[in-house]
């Protein structure tokens, strides 16, 4: 299983490398799932995982000039301070136990199962196809003077967050279509910007979860590394690989796996 695990950490740097988001949704699923580790410690090992690989992702693109520094010091502010109160104050306080419309869930339930949903939302925004962004350049300034502007920004930064707190998850497949949709960024500037604030957010967060849980130092490195093969790999063939042709394949790819998640955790659990 363990192998398995790292074939998985290697597709999922690979992913995130091409596309800029999508691939850490299957962290958790792997950890849980095929490496056997309990959903609450998965998600702060997704963390971890996640943080350290886009990092790595995002220093290639940084090289390359394909970052808004500007979109990242606006958007990412809230998402920051939201993941870090997430994951320092929020979930070590959440009980082991659930009662929604009757129905009992363990905190482990609940986690999994919102990550279900996730993970079904993601495959839609990756499955349905958008006409291509022709605006090459950031047009930030005329963003913040509409009356969506700034606030706006700031509610989805805090959205980010709150994501990424509770599931683990970076965020990448919501910044990705932000950047390029709200501040208009083209494609592979948007996977960039992506990779910085979902290091950022990731690596915060986990920081924010030190002292609440023990830790498997050696297993977290190891894994991280893998994934930042993978994500090296993905960044020097996102010249040759189409990644708008890429996201509607992994899409469905994520659709099976947010079913799977979803019945598992509902009907066998």
């Amino acid at each position: 299983m363990i192998i398995a695990g790292c074939i998985a950490f290697l597709i999922i740097g690979l992913i995130l490398g091409l596309i800029g988001g999508g691939g850490s949704l299957l962290g958790v699923p792997v950890l849980v799932y095929v490496l056997c580790i309990e959903a609450d410690l998965a998600t702060t090992y997704s963390l971890f995982i996640v943080g350290i690989t886009a990092l790595v992702g995002a220093i290639s693109y940084i090289k390359k000039g394909e970052v808004s520094a500007e979109a990242i010091l606006n958007f990412a502010l809230a998402s920051v301070v939201t993941v870090f109160c997430m994951r320092k104050f929020i979930m070590p306080n959440l009980p082991a136990e659930f009662v929604v419309n009757g129905i009992e869930f363990s905190k482990q339930n609940l986690i999994m199962v919102v990550f279900a949903l996730l993970i079904l939302s993601a495959s839609y925004s990756m499955i349905i196809s958008r006409k291509p962004n022709r605006i090459k350049d950031v047009k930030w300034n005329e963003f913040t003077k509409t009356p969506l502007g700034f606030p706006f920004v700031v509610l989805l930064g805090v959205l980010i967050g709150v994501i990424t707190g509770f599931v683990g998850a970076g965020g990448g497949f919501i910044i990705v279509p932000v950047l390029m949709i709200f501040v208009r960024l083209n494609f592979k500037k948007a996977i960039g910007t992506s990779l910085c604030i979902v290091a950022l957010n990731s690596i915060i967060g986990f920081l924010g979860n030190l002292g609440h849980q023990d830790l498997d130092w050696m297993f977290l490195i190891g894994i991280s590394a893998i994934c930042g093969v993978g994500i090296l790999l993905g960044s020097l063939l996102s010249n040759k690989i189409s990644s708008q042709k890429l996201k509607p394949a992994f899409g469905w790819f994520t659709l099976v796996v947010g079913v799977f998640v979803l019945v598992k955790e509902l009907f066998f659990s």
